[in-house]
């Protein structure tokens, strides 16, 4: 007999991603390749002009008699709710009496050919009263423009702390949005089934979302809709609440005419009716010691919501309980304005605020340490949470799982930090136009839905009677590989071979009232969901061998695809599979998971909001053209932390794509809004996101190989979705360390992205500053 030795370890393998062999081969099949029904209609939108009026009226007629528009839909068409908002009702499906953005929806047209309805969408007449917009966060903060009261979270002493300190700063930047450019644009397909039911395929993160308010719209309930999504082509959590207006407008038009509706975006058209990353601005006070450690700070955030509130509650939540990043804070005021502004209603993406609140703290540091001419990786370390002491957040959670200062320990060995910083001074004084940088940045990241009821899903599994294996669950698949995961979960549990299982797309008829797959959850939550429900078909397989074979279910093991039955019988799993279905036996079950040890207070925003943290280091180095403000990546050292790995291959590649996502953010990707309001960066023409060519010649990306999660996650795993994202800040950093060379190390403002604008301009700044520092020694 063999023994346990032979158990197969499917979790923990480098195996492919499930639809790899289709992505190389085009033979993925997306919304947008489902084949369409004959007859089937396709929408446009058409949206406003104007960022900010009311619509005295709207003439459409041109539209309608438009050469093959079969209809035209505009609010008085909605039979229930006019509204795709996900947690206020304030996000209108058509506008009717005003409009709030440029881009915002007004009418649909639907007609024989997709060019034929975009074509007849530009032909309405919409005549406008203009009202002043806001386009801006100052602007929004002199207004006391707010989608959302102003928040406060604050311990101890802060203001008394910042005035007796030894050492006093103040500061802050501006932090540019990022649109998720997703290679598949937002699009759905609805089609009328019998007794007026709907089916909808949606490319969204959020499937029970997109039920719920095509349901609301068309005065229907939720077991009359039925939404699926086989796999989308990326969403970066922009599809996690902006494709429920397409969803809702296929809809309608299919309610409308009887006939499937499809709705597919084009780029331009995505970019201005979408919503973006929150741009932030951001500004601090603190007061430190002459080792750089912070004893009091007041921190500042306001984000740019756009028109409505979308996530943006629980995006600067977030961005409140990420300024900390790695850092003990004492005594701290975190301040939280959300400001109202005319322009696209702005709404999750990778990090979900955490990003922008990590790189307030960032350049805190990086400012205490130029001011007191230390290397920044110093007042880092001095400032990091303790293990048993200076553990507890702001928000009053205990860090235990703290192991920060190991990895970035790793980081400055393996990267060669302290030698490297050497060679780069000795370069820097050798050459008067290209600067070289460094920095050293470590992220703390935590791991959960802010919104605590969202952390739980289900899993569904059918083992047919030829021993394969059906899986469905709660998350999507959008080039991450979660159906991967889950499935190696699956095939670890009942020890067969991953070939045999097939993953599903995810159908609100097979799991009900999913989560997101968003907050670097899907793992977490799917995984366990699916081990249950594969736990639970693998224990009734025990409890008939045992009874049929007379022997103990202790005696019943599975491994590599065989069941040995103490000494009566060794079978394969598909036999043991045919026996208990004619033994009658169900072979399906379903799983479902909650999050553990969660308790947070939205009000007071304190408790625990996260399960675990993951953590992560980066050193990038940068040379910069201060003739020309361009800037180049040189080389990148990683070591993240994903506890123990459920696929390094999948896991590696979300750090690499996470990282340069983030480099996009930080360097090159620039919203920019004309005084009108109008998105002038809509288009891979105008708005930049790094190709090959910005790949450094050096990037070394390694996972903790110690690493184990401390929590019972799903074989001690730990989320990698966003937090590697932050890890780009340190290629910030290492701008901001580059621009610093030219000007004796003095604080830096530099606002981000760092696009070679922005660092002529910190260049000219530090030099003024330095002039100005010379003459006053001068005159002394």
């Amino acid at each position: 007999m063999n023994d346990l030795t032979e158990t197969r370890n499917t979790v923990g393998t480098a195996a492919p991603h499930e639809s790899a062999h289709l992505h190389v081969s085009g033979e993925a099949r997306y919304t947008d390749d489902i084949p369409v029904p004959d007859g089937t209609l396709h929408a446009a939108i058409g949206y406003s002009l104007r960022a900010h009026a009311r619509i005295r009226r709207m003439v459409l007629s041109h539209v309608e008699a438009a050469p093959g528009v079969v209809a035209v839909l505009s609010a008085a068409d909605i039979p229930g709710d006019n509204n795709h908002g996900p947690v206020v009702h304030d996000d209108p499906i058509f506008a009717a009496e005003f409009v709030e953005y440029v881009g915002q929806s007004l009418f649909a047209v639907l007609a024989t050919t997709r060019e034929a309805a975009r074509r007849a969408a530009r032909l309405a007449s919409v005549e406008y009263v203009d009202l002043e917009p806001v386009l801006d966060i100052d602007t929004a903060l002199a207004q006391q423009s707010f989608v959302l009261p102003t928040r406060t979270l604050a311990r101890g002493e802060p203001a008394a702390r910042i005035k007796s300190a030894r050492h006093r700063l103040s500061g802050g930047l501006s932090i540019g949005g990022q649109d998720h450019f997703y290679l598949e644009g937002q699009v759905a397909l609805a089609e009328p089934g019998e007794d007026a039911t709907m089916v909808v395929h949606s490319s969204t993160q959020h499937i029970s979302e997109v039920q719920r308010l095509v349901a609301d719209s068309l005065c229907l309930p939720a077991t009359d809709v039925l939404v699926q999504c086989r796999r989308m082509g990326g969403g970066f959590g922009g599809k996690e609440t902006q494709a429920a207006l397409i969803a809702c407008i296929a809809a309608l038009g299919a309610w409308k005419t009887g006939l499937p509706v499809k709705l597919t975006l084009d780029r331009d058209d995505d970019m201005h009716i979408t919503g973006k990353r929150h741009p932030f601005q951001v500004s601090y006070e603190v007061g430190f010691d002459d080792a750089g450690r912070i004893q009091g700070a007041r921190l500042t955030l306001a984000s740019n919501c756009g028109r409505s509130v979308d996530l943006s509650d629980a995006i600067n939540a977030r961005a409140m309980l990420h300024v900390d990043n790695c850092y003990y804070l004492s005594d701290v005021e975190i301040v939280s304005h959300r400001c109202k502004t005319n322009t696209q209603s702005h709404t999750a993406f990778r990090g979900f605020g955490g990003p922008q609140g990590m790189l307030l703290i960032e350049c805190v540091i990086d400012d205490i340490a130029r001011y007191l001419d230390k290397d920044p990786l110093e007042v880092r370390r001095a400032n990091f949470y303790g293990q048993d002491s200076r553990n507890v957040t702001p928000y009053g959670m205990t860090v235990e799982d703290n192991i920060i200062e190991r990895i970035v320990g790793e980081v400055e060995t393996t990267a060669g930090y302290r030698d490297r910083r050497k060679a780069i001074a000795e370069f820097n004084a050798r050459n008067d136009i290209l600067k070289r940088g460094i920095a050293l940045t470590p992220v703390k990241f935590g791991i959960a839905f802010v919104a605590t009821h969202l952390n739980q899903t289900g899993a569904l599994i059918h083992v047919y009677n030829d021993g394969t294996v059906l899986l469905n669950h709660g998350g999507t698949e959008m080039g991450q590989g979660l159906h991967t995961k889950v499935a190696q979960v699956v095939a670890q549990e009942l020890q067969v071979d991953l070939d045999r299982i097939r993953c599903t797309a995810t159908d609100t008829s097979k799991v009900p009232n999913t989560s997101a797959t968003a907050a670097s959850s899907g793992s977490d939550l799917n995984g366990k969901a699916a081990q249950a429900a594969a736990v639970t078909i693998r224990d009734r397989l025990i409890a008939f061998a045992a009874q049929k074979y007379g022997v103990d279910p202790a005696a019943v093991i599975f491994h590599a695809g065989t069941v040995t039955i103490g000494s009566k019988a060794r079978l394969s799993f598909a036999e043991l599979v045919h026996e208990a279905y004619v033994g009658r036996v169900s072979l399906s079950a379903t799983g479902y998971y909650r999050t553990p040890k969660i308790k947070y207070d939205p009000v007071t925003l304190t408790g625990r909001p996260f399960f675990y943290f993951a953590y992560g280091a980066a050193a990038s180095e940068v040379v910069i053209d201060t003739l020309t403000g361009e800037s180049r990546l040189l080389r990148v050292d990683i070591l993240h932390d994903v506890g123990e790995s459920l696929n390094p291959a999948i896991d590696l590649g979300q750090v690499e794509g996470g990282f340069i996502q983030g480099v996009g953010w930080l360097t090159s990707e620039e919203l920019w809004w004309r005084d009108d309001g109008m998105l002038m960066s809509h288009a891979p023409s105008t708005y930049k996101i790094p190709t090959s060519y910005d790949w450094p010649d050096e990037f070394t990306v390694n996972l903790v190989h110690w690493g184990r999660n401390k929590e019972q996650t799903i074989y001690r795993s730990k989320a990698v979705g966003e937090p590697p994202l932050m890890l780009s800040m340190s290629v910030f950093h290492a701008i901001r360390d580059a621009i610093a060379a030219t000007a004796g190390d003095q604080p830096v403002q530099l606002d981000a992205p760092a696009t070679p604008e922005r660092i002529l301009a910190a260049l000219e700044a530090v030099g003024i500053q330095s002039s100005s520092r010379a003459a006053a020694r001068r005159t002394n």
